[in-house]
């Protein structure tokens, strides 16, 4: 039977990428109405792992969960009012702030050029992910994302700045990338999984060609249209040949979300023992 709107646990997760997604996972399994708010900075690349194509496509399956598109604030709330089930919107957070209260909100845009906001008040619980967070300053708990720390911040310290180092995949590392050298309307007719060799043309940017640095299978790219600012990632290979993924879950994203619902569970028990103190 479907829970009353004011029961329902409710979730925004600020993004749309792999991380964001795969919080949405769990949080969806654990009971929660999960939003995804989309930001278009960073650009999202690995669209087979995450819900972020639902935003042109009206729905978007990952793993077994099916995610849907919501245009406005009463569609939110009426889905409230049913199963557990991931959203992914364009409405921002000030949209999303009136619908009811929030209990959980994380940030997961993983943003490394901008100053982060103070989440603190805006919801029953305010996580944030990656650089640019303190729980002594914008957050109620910080979770590490940089490969070999991923876990929660558990003093009041800063989480690592970016250090614009990319994390290896098959020994590789921002080799794997291309960067925008430039802001412009991106343009590729090269889909996800597509296997690429080097130097291969996969899209353009305002017109100049983009070529594939090596060869691989494509892991990640920005969707075809897309306005992109300068120096964000337009795309990923995956060079690990028979083991390369493109779709579902990865192992980095899993760990990150595990980190976050801890802290969900972390917050949950002190709220038990201080209202039963021994």
């Amino acid at each position: 039977m479907p829970q009353p709107h004011d029961h329902r646990l409710f979730a925004v997760i600020l993004g749309t990428n792999e991380i964001a997604s795969a919080i949405g996972l769990q949080l969806v399994r654990a009971g929660y109405c999960v939003v995804l708010s989309h930001d278009p900075d960073p650009p999202v690349i690995r669209r087979k792992m995450a819900f972020h194509d639902a935003l042109f496509t009206d729905t978007m399956q990952l793993e077994d969960v099916v995610a849907e598109r919501v245009d406005d604030g009463m569609q939110v709330y009426q889905a409230l009012g049913r199963p557990a089930r991931i959203l992914v919107t364009w409405l921002g957070l000030l949209d999303l702030l009136p619908v009811r209260h929030i209990d959980l909100l994380v940030d997961a845009r993983l943003q490394k050029r901008r100053i982060t906001p103070d989440l603190r008040r805006l919801a029953h619980l305010a996580i944030g992910l990656g650089p640019g967070f303190s729980s002594n300053s914008n957050c109620d708990v910080a979770v590490e994302t940089r490969p070999g720390k991923i876990g929660l911040v558990t003093d009041a310290r800063w989480t690592d700045a970016a250090d614009g180092v990319a994390n290896s995949l098959g020994d590789i590392g921002a080799e794997r990338f291309v960067y925008s050298r430039f802001a412009g309307r991106w343009h590729t007719p090269v889909e996800i999984g597509t296997r690429v060799y080097r130097d291969l043309v996969l899209g353009h940017l305002s017109g100049v060609p983009v070529l594939a640095p090596r060869d691989g299978i494509l892991r990640g790219i920005v969707r075809d249209g897309s306005e992109v600012p300068a120096g964000v990632k337009l795309l990923e290979i995956d060079p690990r040949g028979r083991d390369a993924q493109w779709t579902g879950t990865d192992q980095r994203g899993r760990a990150i979300a595990n980190a976050t619902t801890a802290a969900v569970r972390l917050r949950a028990a002190r709220r038990i023992t201080q209202r039963n103190p021994a």
